[in-house]
């Protein structure tokens, strides 16, 4: 989008929970000016904060709502009563970009007649820019609104298109990934401290490995079986250890959390 056009575009984040404020943060450095972004908050403390830290204008759910671009941010169970609060207020053509986890576009379509509506998954570590974010396309909403998406997002990090129908699988690997992450890297530090170490000096060692490792991993394009080879001497701690997670069946256990998430994802749409 070019900058002028970007500018005269009114953009709306409803909902700003962890997810909503940090997509905020991240149209913002987009490039969207703070005096056309809009934000909604339902306490007038948490108003005051979002005014204070990003500059933009709280505003009712029903101003919100007739923005050009209405990013939807609040909790899937809410989006019926939000629907009908603001019946009648989204502009026909509206892009309505949606970070409800499992809310297909179909649903949100029927819940906002008239919108251009894009789904998105975004995973929590767009907080600092080093997100995932996927996004498909509903009915209506074509290149023009993806790619304004993908724009709007650019700033959370990744920025990946996909089939609607993949979209659950992906909130099982991407959108609950870092949970799973964050407790590998808790077990690693608690193995650390059983191990004899400090528990802060532990934790600072797992996450610059988790770091370290993801980074790796992204930017050689090396699948993770050949970096794990290379870690891995024969009969060397590496291996010791790989052979008591296979034991433990840690593999098997990832491998079915990712599809238990992606499974509870496609049954939040029902």
């Amino acid at each position: 989008m070019a900058d002028t056009e970007q500018s005269a575009v009114t953009v709306a984040v409803l909902g700003t929970g962890t997810m909503g404020e940090a997509v905020l943060a991240a149209v913002l450095a987009g490039g969207q000016p703070a005096e056309r972004t809009l934000a909604t908050a339902r306490r007038p403390q948490r108003a005051a904060e979002l005014t204070e830290r990003h500059g933009v204008r709280v505003v009712t759910v029903r101003e919100a709502a007739a923005a050009d671009v209405v990013v939807l941010g609040v909790k899937p169970q809410q989006l019926d009563a939000v629907a009908a609060e603001v019946a009648g207020a989204v502009r026909e053509g509206a892009l309505l970009v949606s970070l409800l986890a499992g809310v297909t576009t179909a649903r949100l379509a029927a819940a906002f007649p008239g919108a251009k509506v894009v789904r998105t998954v975004v995973n929590t570590p767009a907080v600092v820019g080093a997100g995932v974010t996927v996004l498909a396309a509903g009915a209506g909403a074509g290149e023009a609104e993806l790619a304004r998406t993908e724009e709007l997002l650019a700033a959370t990090g990744t920025v990946l298109r996909l089939p609607e129908g993949q979209l659950d699988a992906a909130t099982g690997v991407s959108g609950s990934g870092p949970a799973f992450v964050f407790a590998v890297a808790d077990a690693l530090a608690e193995g650390g401290v059983g191990a004899g170490l400090p528990r802060a000096v532990a934790l600072q060692l797992a996450a610059a490995t988790v770091l370290g490792a993801g980074r790796l991993m992204v930017e050689t394009g090396t699948h993770p079986a050949l970096l794990r080879e290379q870690v891995t001497s024969p009969a060397g701690t590496t291996a010791a250890g790989l052979r008591e997670l296979d034991a433990q069946g840690m593999r098997a256990a990832l491998v079915s959390a990712v599809m238990a998430a992606a499974k509870r994802s496609a049954e939040l749409a029902g």
